[in-house]
């Protein structure tokens, strides 16, 4: 089967799941991707579908395939925007949706599509209201070099010491949400580059949001445009603005559906407040015999590795502790 062929599909109006193809200049790769993702999805996916190409100021071919395409092709569509943004281009394409659930892939598709059924089956089903595909949960299999490897493994570390957050893989491009609940975060995501999933996953957690993780087999694209020096820095500027946001007691979203929280957590509380008692232990002892040595002062390391360890424990138990309680005022 070639890319121009047919693909038995659903009418898009009665689709289940809007796909979403953020674009900037992939003319080269357009056409090609998107054939292959509606052959699998014609064969092999139950729900039905609907793909859009939303194509952020793209300055090639881009937009004219793109076109040509949803011309052709009755379960494509396609949106352009004139400003740039992987954000941008997620935000007005799943706001606009009205399937059920929308959800996102990269066009290099480096993330394996058997991923996309579980992913998205969780949400059609109302368990879960956000599913992502994560390289660095237990089962994935991933093949990248080892540069972006250590940049992404220093990223997500720096997010679970400073937010506490469950999340494992952040900005692994597979990701899917329930449509009512992602148009409630959205008014409150600030970013509208690389760092909108991060933010959105963040802000979900904060407002007591069940986030499902998929692990997922994934290649790495040597041909990847991403400049990985600039989006690390604008990455860490939004982790910081986040925590300032967090620290100042917003983020709190009112969610017309909200989960119920348990009124009791003690026992989950009591375990995770041990074991940073347990971890935070060891580390003053290590601190200590760091800077105590063969000559230090025994008072000076005791101070120092006191102040670090009390100073991060408190900062890890009031994320824990405020991280999840829902509100009624959007902030």
């Amino acid at each position: 089967m070639t890319t121009a062929d047919p693909v038995p599909t659903h009418p898009p109006t009665a689709a289940v799941v809007n796909i979403v193809l953020p674009v900037f200049n992939e003319a080269a790769d357009l056409a090609a991707s998107v054939g292959r993702l509606r052959t699998y999805l014609g064969e092999r996916f139950p729900f039905t579908w609907l793909i859009t190409i939303a194509d952020n100021a793209s300055t090639d071919g881009t937009a004219a395939i793109a076109a040509e395409l949803s011309q052709r092709l009755p379960d494509v569509e396609f949106l352009h925007l004139d400003q740039k943004g992987r954000g941008r281009a997620l935000r007005t394409a799943w706001h606009a949706s009205a399937s059920p659930v929308v959800a996102y892939m990269d066009i290099d598709l480096s993330t394996d599509l058997d991923a996309l059924l579980p992913m998205v089956a969780p949400l059609a089903s109302g368990h879960s209201d956000i599913a992502i595909g994560s390289r660095l949960a237990a089962g994935a299999s991933v093949a990248r070099g080892p540069k972006r490897e250590f940049i992404s493994r220093t990223y997500n570390l720096m997010l679970r010491a400073m937010f506490a957050t469950q999340v494992r893989d952040m900005q692994c491009g597979f990701k899917a949400a329930r449509t009512e609940i992602v148009r409630e975060l959205l008014p409150v995501i600030e970013d509208n580059g690389w760092f909108f999933d991060t933010e959105l996953l963040l802000l979900a957690e904060r407002n007591g949001l069940r986030i499902h993780q998929v692990p997922v087999d994934w290649v790495d694209d040597p041909d990847s445009r991403v400049n990985i020096t600039q989006t690390a820095r604008d990455d860490i500027r939004g982790a910081l603005r986040v925590a300032r946001t967090f620290a100042a007691g917003r983020g709190r979203v009112a969610l017309s559906h909200p989960r119920a929280v348990p009124d009791d957590d003690f026992g989950r509380r009591l375990v995770s407040f041990g074991a940073i008692g347990a971890v935070t232990t060891f580390a003053s002892l290590l601190i200590f015999l760091v800077l105590r040595g063969p000559r230090g002062s025994a008072l000076i390391a005791g101070v120092a590795a006191l102040c670090v360890t009390w100073a991060f424990a408190s900062t890890l138990r009031f994320l824990l502790l405020n991280r999840t309680i829902p509100t009624k005022q959007v902030s």
